[in-house]
């Protein structure tokens, strides 16, 4: 299996000097897109880029001043896609001043008319955007958002299955308008820390990007393993655009909810945000399985977007037969073997005192004892290019 890695938008353009980088980012309703993307524009012209942020749904409130805050989906799918419509016009019209520009918009939408599109596929096409980016954060967080701007009429089941539809629909956008690799999924996160990362896919089109795996749920309770886990993830960030599954990581909610439900609680509270957030333990019960099917589906999709995955395997503390093992985890054995079968250059950071096995040093390019070693490798091998002189797209 042969997967196709992202394209950045100076890799794309025959004549990158007369062709405007144009991005478009969709997502579901409850990700606060805006806030998210007005700090990757800022982040992105401290690189020395400058995006125009375009928010689709401000523009259409702007032209239906009749329709309350929060309430345009209430609108007759008719007048919807007029309002859409005429935005699109205004918005092409702009692009043609030759502006970079980010588009925040969705690919499609879940609601009381049920599901329908966003977009338009001649609008869409006119546009011709160099880079298709969809936003996903957890569950609980998007219900939080929701609810706080008072949308209640939903499940975590419909904002599970919307995200995925949406995903879906934004990634046969990109392949239908501009072919395979022009599409990327990027967790929203914690912080601004994903905001910079969106901000260096697009503004630091030099740097490689690079997917991390690491065991999780196997070293929660080591301190040691944790901090060492995250000077990995700093280290390597410093020098590629990283896809990091932790910043999607929904386990949580199941460890939440099979507690509550053994000790018969029939809800369970989460501080989202600042907020005390309610959700009944059956409802999170009912997501179980979509949350681990979505966690399979997405990281394979980071790392076929990714031109490498490199993963960081610590050592666990001896146990009581006074043994060290490797505390690898199912899941990253297989996230190295899809990334060796999908034709990635895949790295390997081993901190165990024990050799590794073949499984390991068959599907790695190159194994390393530390992160700094690697950090070496890369530095020396011009896996880190200087940054280009003039103009990023130039």
């Amino acid at each position: 299996m042969l997967a196709i890695c992202l394209q950045r938008p100076h890799e794309a353009s025959q004549a990158p000097e007369q062709q405007p980088v144009r991005v478009v980012v969709t997502g579901q309703v409850g990700l606060d897109k805006k806030d998210f993307l007005q700090r990757a524009v800022a982040a992105a012209e401290q690189m020395g880029r400058r995006y125009r942020l375009f928010n689709v749904g401000d523009r259409m409130y702007a032209e239906a001043p009749d329709v309350p805050p929060g309430r345009i989906l209430e609108l007759p799918p008719s007048r919807l896609n007029a309002l859409r419509r005429s935005v699109f016009k205004d918005l092409l019209a702009e692009a043609s001043a030759g502006d970079d520009i980010v588009v925040n918009t969705h690919a499609t939408f879940r609601w009381r008319h049920g599901l329908f599109y966003a977009f338009d596929y001649d609008q869409m096409k006119a546009l011709n955007a160099d880079l298709y980016v969809t936003l996903v954060d957890n569950v609980d967080r998007v219900h939080a958002r929701l609810v706080r701007d008072g949308h209640t009429e939903h499940t975590l089941k419909d904002l599970m299955v919307w995200r995925e539809e949406e995903i879906l629909a934004t990634e046969l956008l990109a392949n239908l308008v501009r072919g395979h690799g022009r599409f990327c999924v990027l967790a929203r996160g914690n912080g601004d820390s994903s905001a910079r990362t969106l901000a260096r896919l697009i503004a630091a089109s030099h740097l490689k990007t690079a997917y991390l795996s690491y065991p999780m749920s196997h070293v929660a309770h080591h301190g040691q393993l944790l901090a060492e886990i995250e000077h990995f993830r700093g280290q390597v960030k410093r020098h590629f655009v990283c896809f990091d599954p932790a910043d999607l990581d929904e386990k949580y909610l199941a460890r939440e909810a099979l507690g509550a439900a053994e000790q018969g609680r029939r809800f369970l509270t989460r501080n989202i945000d600042g907020a005390e957030v309610t959700f009944e333990t059956a409802e999170v019960l009912g997501i179980l399985g979509d949350i681990d099917g979505q966690i399979y589906a997405r990281d394979f999709k980071l790392i076929d977007q990714s031109e490498l995955t490199i993963a960081f395997i610590p050592q666990l503390p001896a146990g009581p037969d006074g043994h060290a093992r490797p505390a690898i985890s199912s899941g990253v054995e297989r996230e190295l073997q899809h990334a060796h079968e999908a034709a990635k250059e895949v790295f390997v950071i081993w901190r165990p005192q024990a050799e590794p096995s073949p499984f390991i040093t068959q599907t790695a390019n190159r194994v390393f004892r530390s992160t700094d070693e690697a950090v070496r490798f890369f530095l020396t091998n011009n896996y880190v290019p200087p940054p280009p002189s003039g103009r990023l797209f130039e």
